[in-house]
């Protein structure tokens, strides 16, 4: 049943293309105007800068690709969802399909980013296995704080007010470990990052997978 609604996902995706079109015109426009405003040609850019200015658009892009899960869902097709899916299910592969979206989105960004802007890291396999790590905190906890924001009448504040605490701790470790590997430290600096990244990514994913039916029934 999940492996069905991510293809039905998938499938409505690439026929309304309008959505992720539009998500990947952000990505590559904000790049182009981070290329303009530090003039790279003349070196301005340093890797710290470099590294926050990359995270800074990863962040933006997810809000804006993960933020439709729910909240732009019409009523009909949430009482459509209600009596063929279990709530489990729905959330489940909801974040696997965002997940495997801002992973997409992310590699995308990545190769945009370091061909526009160069590319300082040092260890790119530390660098990619990050970005995976990102895509499914970013997936895991906007998807749900997505379902809550969409209960709500003004749900795009909401998101964003909810979404900032959650956020923010996986992002500090998320820039850490990116900086050790723009660094080339030894992989095993990053460690204790990456373990409370995937606690933290466990810990989100088991809420929502408990909360999420009381949130559906309402």
């Amino acid at each position: 049943m999940i492996y069905n609604f991510i293809k039905k996902e998938i499938l409505l995706e690439w026929r309304q293309r309008y959505a992720i079109n539009g998500i990947l015109l952000y990505l590559v426009s904000t790049i182009f105007i981070c290329y303009l405003s530090f003039n790279v040609k003349a070196n301005q850019l340093n890797p710290i800068t470099w590294n926050t200015l990359f995270w800074i658009i990863i962040l933006f892009t997810s809000i804006s690709a993960i933020a439709k899960s729910f909240i732009q869902e019409k009523q009909e097709r949430y009482l459509y969802y209600y009596w063929l899916l279990k709530p489990q299910v729905l959330i489940t592969a909801r974040i696997i399909y965002n997940g495997l979206l801002m992973l997409i989105l992310g590699l995308a960004g990545f190769i945009i980013y370091a061909i526009v802007l160069g590319n300082p890291v040092q260890d790119v396999t530390l660098f990619i296995v990050n970005l995976v790590l990102a895509s499914i905190s970013f997936s895991s906890a906007l998807t749900m704080i997505s379902a809550i924001a969409s209960k709500a009448n003004s749900n795009q504040t909401l998101m964003a007010i909810l979404g900032f605490p959650v956020i923010l701790p996986m992002l500090l470790m998320i820039i850490k470990v990116s900086k050790n590997a723009l660094d080339g430290l030894p992989r095993d600096a990053s460690y204790h990052e990456i373990a409370t990244l995937f606690a933290i990514n466990l810990i989100i994913g088991a809420v929502s997978y408990l909360l999420f039916p009381y949130i559906w029934r309402s």
